[in-house]
């Protein structure tokens, strides 16, 4: 072998195995991509919380002041069944769920729009309180029927 062919076959190793250099440039521009395309989490303060009563649950939802969900729990998704998710306990610890899902976005106060008529109505703003909510303002927006549907009528024992 001739010293140009020794020094052919060194030159096309190095070009095989690129430096160590180049390697940690292409992963330290990697990392700061990755760093870039994180999206920052959100940060509400203030929003409106939904609390829809019926007489076999009771849902919470909590939004930011456009309407976009940010946290929300169920009687059920707090492991209660049956007839057992109809009770103000359980409408209080689906309360007290939401608002500690919503305390990860910087949830403080909020106003409060119920709707049902449940047992859970009170109990779920009891909750609320409980979990260092600061309530703002209660409105209710329970359906009332304006003399819609004709009465059953009267039963004859």
């Amino acid at each position: 072998m001739s010293d140009d062919d020794v020094k052919t076959q060194e030159s096309a190793t190095e070009a095989a195995a690129p430096d160590a250099a180049a390697v940690e440039l292409s992963t330290e521009s990697s990392e700061a991509k990755k760093a870039v395309r994180r999206s920052k989490k959100k940060t509400v303060a203030t929003g409106i919380i939904y609390v829809n009563a019926g007489f076999n649950n009771t849902i919470i939802t909590i939004t930011d002041p456009e309407g976009q969900v940010l946290a929300w729990a169920t009687s059920g998704s707090c492991g209660f069944k049956g007839s057992k998710k109809a009770t103000p306990f359980a409408a209080q610890m689906a309360a007290e769920n939401a608002a500690e899902k919503a305390k990860v976005y910087g949830f403080e106060k909020g106003d409060i729009v119920v709707k049902g008529v449940g047992h859970g109505r009170e109990q779920a703003l009891r909750g609320l309180i409980a979990q260092g909510i600061t309530i703002l303002s209660i409105t209710d927006k329970t359906p009332v029927p304006h003399n819609g549907c004709r009465q059953p009528r009267t039963r004859r024992v």
